[in-house]
């Protein structure tokens, strides 16, 4: 199916104590770029995240932004500084003996002074964690790729669609060519009866269908639009293909433009160069629509 290369996908899930959020983003570019954004301390999360991406994901400049932050349910160690403990006991004592005042100290007291507790966190399983972010690109990417293919079959049908007004074009060029031709005929016989009006001379047949014959093939285009019919059957057949097909496309492109530049050159008559205009159009504006996929 064909895909667009923009794209937006999110997930946020808690797992295994751990609150994660995940966005992924992606616009056009010509190769696979990739990006992304990772908590401080989660730098190992960068090239797992690049390449399983990358396995789902050919081309586009693709960002991903991961948010990961421990529940209140993680579990800590709390460890006591005894020796700043027994220096605030023996102030306290010292302070009581000096002025004379109650010594009330107590666990409570003592627990005001924050700076006598540290509290550790339990060491986190990397591996885990690279699961679980995964687990949750996993659903991100899932959206994301919806939204791709939704969009990519907007571009295919606004492709298909330009691309039968071009054929419909080449249509009438097939048809309106060989009628140039004879008008080319009907126009020089008539020069030369004015030119020979005035002289008793009579008109070389032979000399005329030379001249029209030399005419017919310098205007004819047959070649020219059958190449270019040929180019789209192509171009209908790469966009039902399932594997990314963008570059593929933006060749077929590249000839479809070739065989409407060569027909511009050959056609002498005014309604077939305005067609040769509308095909270059619409062509311009399938590329840019090419551009888009993946």
């Amino acid at each position: 199916m064909i895909k667009s290369m923009t794209g937006f996908g999110r997930c946020e899930t808690v797992l295994n104590g751990r609150e994660i959020t995940v966005e992924i983003r992606s616009v056009n570019h010509r190769y696979f770029e990739f990006s992304c954004r990772t908590p401080r301390g989660y730098g190992f999360l960068d090239d797992k995240l690049k390449s399983y991406v990358n396995s789902k994901v050919s081309r586009g400049k693709v960002d991903v932004f991961v948010s990961v932050s421990a529940s209140d349910e993680t579990p800590s160690e709390v460890t006591v500084n005894h020796q700043l403990v027994a220096g605030y006991i023996k102030a306290m004592q010292e302070i009581s003996e000096t002025y004379n005042i109650e010594n009330d100290v107590s666990v409570v007291s003592l627990s005001r002074f924050s700076d006598i507790y540290t509290v550790h966190k339990a060491a986190e399983d990397e591996e885990q964690i690279i699961a679980d972010v995964l687990s949750a690109v996993d659903v991100a990417l899932e959206s994301f790729v919806k939204m791709r293919e939704a969009e990519g079959q907007r571009l295919k049908d606004d492709i298909l669609g330009r691309a039968n007004t071009i054929l419909s074009i080449v249509e009438v060029i097939e048809q309106r060519s060989p009628q140039t031709v004879k008008e080319y005929e009907q126009r020089l016989l008539e020069r030369i009866k004015q030119t020979l009006a005035d002289n008793d001379v009579s008109i070389d047949e032979q000399r005329v269908l030379t001249e029209v014959a030399v005419f017919a093939d310098k205007v004819a285009v047959a070649e020219e639009t059958v190449r270019l019919r040929s180019h789209f059957e192509q171009l209908k057949e790469f966009l039902e293909y399932e594997e990314p097909v963008g570059r593929k496309i933006d060749f077929i492109i590249q000839e479809m433009n070739r065989e409407a530049n060569t027909i511009g050159s050959k056609v002498q008559d005014a309604v077939l160069a305005h067609k040769v205009v509308d095909i270059k159009s619409e062509i311009e504006k399938i590329r840019e629509q090419v551009q888009n996929i993946e």
